[in-house]
This record gives C-alpha cells, structure tokens and sequence, in this order.
C-alpha cells in the first residue's frame, strides 16, 4: 500500500510538473511572440515613415528649386529684355535726334 500510494503521488507530481512546464512554455511564447511581432512592426513603421518622408521632402524640395529657377529666370529675362529695349531705344532716339538737328542745321545754314 505505501509503494502504491508513493508510485500514485510520484506519477501525479510528474503529471503535474509537465502540465505546468507545457502551460509555461507556452505562455512564454505566446508572450515573446506578440513582444517580438510589436517590435518588429514599431520598427518596421517607424523606418517606412521615415524613408516615406525624406523621399517626399526630397521630391518637394526638388520640385520647388526647379519652380524658383524657372520663375527666376523667366524674371530675370523679362528684366533685362525690358532694360535693354529701354536703353537700346533712349539711345537710337538720341542719336536719330542728334542726326536729324544737325541735318536742320545744316540745311538751314546754307
């Protein structure tokens, strides 16, 4: 009777050590599962949002440049085109001027 009842307690403690060591394992890791599936898609978002943003401010940054030379420019020539008809006018008008009083004068001298 005492061996019997030392097998029974003996196969109930090993029964009982090997359902608590299934459920442990188990438990961890389902815990270490979801922890590492967190990290991974923390990690996995942060550095898609960041390559999402240093592509897109790159692309803005780009685009803006090329808008602001182009506008630049277009300025920058109008101005200059401007000025130099200005100039180039003032000065034909001068000189058609001058020519112009000088033939009065002679003619009107002789």
């Amino acid at each position: 009777m005492k061996q019997t009842m030392k097998q029974t307690m003996r196969q109930t403690m090993r029964q009982t050590m090997r359902r608590t060591m299934k459920q442990t394992m188990k438990q961890t890791m389902k815990q270490t599962m979801r922890q590492t599936m967190r990290q991974t898609m923390k990690q996995t978002m942060r550095q898609t949002m960041r390559q999402t943003m240093r592509q897109t401010m790159r692309h803005t940054m780009k685009q803006t440049m090329k808008q602001t030379m182009r506008q630049t420019m277009k300025q920058t020539m109008r101005q200059t085109m401007r000025q130099t008809m200005r100039q180039t006018m003032r000065q034909t008008m001068k000189q058609t001027m001058r020519q112009t009083m000088k033939q009065t004068m002679k003619q009107t001298m002789r």
